[in-house]
Order: C-alpha cells, then structure tokens, then sequence
C-alpha cells in the first residue's frame, strides 16, 4: 500500500496536490485601535486585494495554477488557452467581496477548482460562502477550503458544499479525514444531505 504524504483532502481520500497556489505579496496592514487594544482590520468591503498586490502578483507560464481572483481577471484575457485547458483555477478570502467579480469571468464551471482562503478561522464566513457559490453561482467542480483549516470544521464544510480541504501543515491530515464521519445523521438539512433528520428516518 503506497503512502501518500500529503495534506490535501478530496472527497474522503487523501491525495497528492497537483495545484500550485499562488500567494499574494505582503502589504502592511492597516492599524487601528479597537476596546484599547491595537488590532489589524481586514473590513469587508474593503480594497483586497490592493491594486498594488495585483500588479506584483507573479506566476509561472506552465502548469496547474490557483490564481488570486482579481489575479486571473487582470490575465483572464492572456490565460485563455490555459483556462481552456483546464490549468487555472482561483481563490479568494473569506472577507473579500467577490459578485462583481465573478460576473466578469462569466460561466465559473469552466475552472475545475475554486477554493476560499481562511485566514484565520473566527467566524462562519466559510461555511457561508461555500453555500454561496455552489447555490447561488451554481458552481459543480472542486470546491476546496485551504488555510486555517481545522479538524471540527471538515464535517461542516462538506455540508456547506466543499469536497475539498487542505489542512494545516502543522496538523494531522489522518486525524482530520476521520472527522468527515463524525456524524452518521446531522440533525439540520443542507447542501449534501437536503432533508433533515425527521423527514429521512421514521419512527
């Protein structure tokens, strides 16, 4: 039995990554007091990511690529054979506004992957926004979660609608892959089990 030392989940199966996500240049953050203590803000609604971090955004010419999301609007135009051949896919943050931008790249179901970044897990964001684009956008490829991604958070993001999840480097992919059978019969209906508990079992 060959091992596969990875941190990438997909379905229930750990496999190897064959996508290279490309990270956005560092900025400094905008410092603000909140309660008496300094904190960093990420608002949303804000510019993110900044014109500035779009233009310094480099990416290799050849292979499967998950692109910032106004990375790939900015090279949609260059990277049509790329999309076409089903290399690029695309990301983006948690808190950034997206529905202006996927207007612009038209039918998403042409990228194999999209996965959503959590910077740091602190709210239900995630789970709101994997409804989101399998609901709203239709989307019926590889949804994948990637960054603060935690063991308690994978049965609930395959109920939000992601098949696909990379875990932190510093945690057990093993371990994580059991927790997408930590319930046999979630109480609450949503996007991989539609009724809830009292309409599927009879007592």
């Amino acid at each position: 039995m060959t091992i596969i030392k990875s941190q990438l989940i997909y379905d229930k199966t750990i496999i190897k990554d064959e996508w290279l996500t490309i990270e956005l240049p560092k900025i400094n953050l905008e410092v603000k007091k909140q309660a008496g203590k300094v904190v960093l803000f990420k608002l949303t609604g804000e510019d993110y990511p900044t014109e500035e971090q779009v233009n310094q955004t480099v990416f290799p010419d050849s292979g499967k690529i998950l692109l910032p999301l106004k990375v790939l609007l900015k090279h949609q135009a260059l990277l049509k054979n790329r999309i076409k051949n089903q290399d690029i896919g695309f990301w983006f943050a948690t808190h950034e506004e997206i529905e202006d931008s996927l207007l612009l790249l038209g039918d998403i179901n042409q990228f194999p992957l999209i996965a959503v970044n959590i910077e740091k897990f602190s709210d239900g964001r995630i789970f709101s926004r994997g409804k989101q684009i399998r609901i709203k956008y239709g989307f019926n490829k590889t949804l994948r979660a990637f960054g603060d991604v935690l063991r308690d958070q994978l049965f609930f993001l395959k109920r939000s609608g992601f098949n696909s999840y990379l875990i932190r480097k510093d945690r057990d992919a093993v371990d994580a892959l059991k927790s997408l059978n930590d319930f046999s019969n979630p109480y609450q209906g949503a996007l991989d089990t539609i009724d809830p508990v009292w309409k599927r079992i009879k007592r």
